[in-house]
Order: structure tokens, then sequence, then C-alpha cells
């Protein structure tokens, strides 16, 4: 099963109200396992940065102002993505920013119901308790430590960790790796020691006291059977 981790920086909250993507970072799941494929781009977003957007990611504008714009690598983001489901946190804000970029350059949207949010997962987890990406690294005892500003590859990559653990820890991982691989069992050598046959026959004793029995019954149907019996 393959699947999309996806994570987006912003100029601010709104597409609509002209904001854009200026990173995007992906990770590429199987069977709920990173497998090291990732996509990562900053992105030219044509406009100012503004200073509450900087202070959240650290991208200015001068250091975007060489880097490509969307249109030059739509194909490639949806060649990876392709056609898994896609795991985001708050995956409303990432897909309708990737959705109003696609719109810009006259592509169709990414269906909405092929997201997983990880949000909801953490809050039917964990109802009343913090659902944000830095909690839920914190209650899944996941090393923050590089995170000293929002980062798309980076977001994407604690997010695979925490998606795991929102749908049962290591145990996917592990029933893989179990299913796949067949331990044969060792051949098991049957060593057999001939013995000497037994003797079957009736004792002596044994055949004296089965005809003192038979001596005892009246009328045994055997010898009622031979009487009939013609000549």
């Amino acid at each position: 099963m393959r699947e999309i981790v996806l994570d987006t920086e912003t100029t601010g909250f709104d597409p609509l109200s002209g904001h854009r993507v200026v990173e995007i970072g992906c990770i590429e799941l199987l069977n709920h396992m990173p497998t090291g494929r990732e996509f990562h781009r900053y992105l030219n977003p044509e406009r100012d940065m503004p200073a509450e957007a900087e202070a959240v990611h650290g991208l200015s504008a001068a250091f975007l102002a060489d880097k490509p714009l969307f249109s030059s690598l739509a194909d490639d983001l949806l060649g990876f993505i392709g056609d898994s489901p896609i795991i985001a946190h708050n995956a409303g804000f990432d897909m309708n920013f990737i959705n109003a970029e696609l719109r810009r350059i006259g592509r169709g949207p990414l269906a909405a119901d092929r997201a997983i949010d990880t949000v909801i997962l953490a809050r039917r987890k964990f109802p009343g308790a913090q659902a944000s990406l830095d909690a839920l690294c914190r209650r899944f005892q996941i090393d923050l430590s590089e995170r000293g500003k929002h980062g798309a590859l980076l977001d994407a990559k604690l997010l695979a960790r925490v998606y795991l653990e929102l749908i049962g820890g290591r145990e996917p991982g592990l029933a893989l790796a179990a299913s796949e691989v067949v331990i044969a069992a060792p051949e098991e050598k049957i060593v057999r020691t001939a013995r000497e046959p037994r003797a079957h026959e009736a004792s002596a004793d044994e055949l004296a006291a089965h005809a003192a029995f038979v001596a005892k019954l009246k009328n045994p149907i055997w010898l009622k059977a031979a009487a009939e019996t013609p000549a």
C-alpha cells in the first residue's frame, strides 16, 4: 500500500487572499513505512513574504527569488503523488493551497477525499488532548531538536512517524516484516531402533484357563451352529 505524506509552507493562511505556496515536502510510504523516496522543492511565490510568515518558516523573499515557479514543477509533483492517498496534518490547509496552485495553471484539483487528516486521527485517539504536530511528537517521544522553524520536508518526515504511531505504532511494520520472512524449520532426523519380535501365541496356562472358562458356558452358540451344519 503506497501513501504520500505531504506538507507545505506558504506566505499566509488563505490562498483566496492571494497567498502562495513557497515550499513542498513529500515522503513516500509503503505499508506505512518510509521508503527513502522524497520530493522537496522551494518555490518563487511571485509576491512579497509577510514578516509573520517568515517568522514561522524562515523563508525570505530574497531566498525564494531565484526558485522555480509552481508551473515548472507541477508535473513532477503530480507524478510523485500519483494516485496514492495523501497524509497531511490539517489536510484541508495543504490541499487547498496545492489545488489553488493547480487552478492557476489550468490543472484539475486533487480530490479532497484522497486526503487522510492526522489531526482528525489524533483527536479521535486522544479526545481533548492537543493535536498539533509538536504535541504529538512529544507524546510519541519523537525528537524535535531539528525543528527550530517549520520546514515542509522536515515536517513531512516527523508526520510520517506520527502517522505510524496514530495507526498502531510499530506493529504494521513488524507484521509486514514477519509476513515477508520465511524461516525454514530444521529437518528432523528420525532414528528408529529395531526390536526383537514379540511372541503372540497363548501360553499353556492361558490355554488351560480359556478351556476352563468355555466349559462353564451352557449351550454356547458356536456349538449350536456346528450341530445344525449338515455333514
